[in-house]
């Protein structure tokens, strides 16, 4: 029996006019860029690091999450049909984006900016998986806000009717299990940086997030409903067998950046002091 329910009902579109309009969802992932960029700022003016330099990381990044995100949906939950209509692929407007996508498509676009930069790549990737995080968790309110990708009946007090897909019974609002969770997650990373003001063991940070995120990717996906067909009957689904190489390549990732103890070495300018002399 359900006490108490929370009814969704939220309009996807902010507004429309004519054939155009402004999504939620949308919304959402730009903020993520946003919010992602005045973080990035601030680690780059702590590091002196032109701002040059973190607009064409900005780009890179912009392209390696959206293609990676893109070809992950196709290939990972939808291969049969993709390979059959392959133009399809490039129509992201009809919907279709996958996190373990986006995160190969970080990591290679990562890859390429430190090449073209000269940088080094844990470098790099260490600071980009703070912001990672506070992505993920704006992109799961845009889930919440498209009333997709939630879990399935019940009984809790929080449990939301997502009545724009005719659901009549109370489910697991997972899109805010994981937000949640990624924002904590980004939290921890963001106050592991500041407390060592960037001069921390080099690959924490990443192998922190890859471990984090996908563990809890993990195990809020046994409270989902299954997002393709193919995974009915499957003991674990594609988000958790995807999940796994992840968390155990950030484990390793993580022993070998303990092993190591390698930190980053931020040149800071030559401070004068103010007392006459």
């Amino acid at each position: 029996m359900h006490f108490f329910v929370i009814p969704w009902d939220v309009n996807p579109e902010i507004f429309r006019v004519g054939s155009f309009a402004i999504r939620w969802y949308g919304l959402l992932f730009a903020s993520g860029f946003l919010f992602g960029y005045i973080i990035m700022h601030r680690i780059f003016r702590n590091e002196n690091l032109p701002d040059s330099s973190l607009d064409r990381l900005t780009i890179y990044m912009a392209v390696g999450v959206i293609v990676g995100a893109r070809l992950g949906h196709c290939f990972f939950y939808e291969p049969g049909y993709y390979l059959s209509h392959p133009a399809e692929i490039l129509k992201i407007w009809h919907g279709g984006l996958a996190s373990h996508g986006a995160a190969i498509g970080i990591l290679l676009a990562i890859w390429f900016f430190v090449r073209k930069e000269k940088k080094d790549y844990t470098w790099a990737i260490d600071r980009i998986a703070i912001v990672v995080a506070l992505a993920g968790f704006f992109i799961r309110i845009g889930n919440l806000m498209n009333s997709e990708i939630y879990g399935v009946e019940t009984t809790l007090p929080w449990g939301f009717v997502f009545l724009r897909n005719g659901e009549n019974v109370p489910k697991h609002p997972t899109q805010i299990y994981e937000a949640l969770a990624y924002l904590l997650i980004f939290i921890l990373l963001l106050r592991i940086y500041w407390r060592k003001k960037g001069e921390h063991i080099q690959g924490t940070l990443i192998s922190l997030a890859m471990i984090l995120i996908f563990v809890a990717r993990f195990f809020i996906e046994f409270l989902k409903e299954d997002q393709v067909e193919f995974e009915q009957g499957m003991t674990l689904n594609m988000g958790q067998i995807l999940s796994i190489p992840f968390v155990i390549a950030g484990s390793v990732w993580l022993y070998y950046s303990i092993k190591n103890k390698k930190r980053a070495v931020i040149k800071r300018p030559a401070t004068t002091s103010s007392k006459s002399r």
